[in-house]
């Protein structure tokens, strides 16, 4: 996922496409390719996929990142302790965890809805694209593009100003390590050679 400089979403593949009717007609893929933590767990699991269904499931787990600022669970296998809740219907636990740090009312009710169902287990129980886009979470208000740029503007802002206290911190640290360097070499009595 990208973003011009008009802080406008393009989304991009960098290699990893297949055909959407699998290489062989099937309609299936087999191919393990893509960032593990973004994977289905049928791709985990070695079994034949289909390429919008691991689509969809890859960008449930962005829509969470957005909008938590985490990743729902550390990998997509069902042994994963946070993934486990969602694969054995246990949705109620998954979003507890969740919920623990950020306050109840964190998340809601049509956005809990609409990512356990694009992070089912079974890829048959995963919603469509259309059906994802017609969902009600989906429908809700929307900022406008001066106030998205705005927002990014502003984050822009506050992480170049972090990158540049590191950069500063880090240069402070050099020179102190220079300085008590250049210190032990005037105690051990020369030049340091």
């Amino acid at each position: 996922m990208l973003l011009d400089q008009n802080f406008s979403l393009k989304i991009a593949d960098f290699g990893f496409a297949g055909p959407v009717d699998g290489r062989d007609g099937s309609g299936y893929l087999t191919t393990t390719l893509g960032t593990m933590n973004y994977m289905a767990p049928e791709i985990h699991m070695k079994l034949p996929y289909q390429g919008p269904q691991v689509d969809l499931f890859a960008a449930a787990i962005i829509l969470f990142i957005m909008v938590s600022g985490h990743p729902p669970f550390v990998n997509t296998m069902p042994e994963d302790k946070h993934y486990k809740c969602l694969a054995a219907n246990r949705a109620d636990l998954f979003w507890k965890i969740h919920c623990k740090t950020k306050g109840e009312a964190y998340f809601s009710d049509e956005f809990k809805d609409l990512v356990q169902s694009m992070l089912q287990l079974d890829p048959t129980h995963r919603p469509s694209l259309s059906e994802v886009f017609g969902h009600p979470w989906m429908q809700g208000e929307t900022p406008s593009q001066e106030e998205v740029k705005f927002e990014f503007e502003k984050r822009d802002k506050k992480v170049k100003e972090s990158q540049q206290k590191e950069k500063e911190h880090s240069m402070e640290s050099q020179k102190r390590a220079n300085m008590r360097t250049s210190g032990q070499a005037v105690r051990a009595g020369g030049d340091g050679k």
